[in-house]
């Protein structure tokens, strides 16, 4: 189990909250996914062989956020 933090601009809300977290924590091989607003920041804990990096940065993209790492 991999676990990450990525910094993602552009979150300010729980409804900000609800939909990186339901979108990504529907991917297969995501076990959790936490936004903390303050810190800008989502940490995901996923299996690199189920799900990759990039799948995650591009769901939370497809959300209207933007990924800086």
């Amino acid at each position: 189990m991999d676990k990450i933090t990525l910094q993602v601009d552009g979150m300010s809300c729980g409804h900000c909250v609800k939909a990186v977290e339901g979108s990504v924590g529907k991917l297969q091989g995501v076990s959790a996914v936490k936004v903390n607003l303050e810190a800008a920041t989502v940490d995901v804990e996923f299996n690199d062989k189920e799900v990759t990096l990039d799948q995650i940065k591009e769901t939370i993209d497809d959300q209207g956020y933007d990924v800086r790492s």
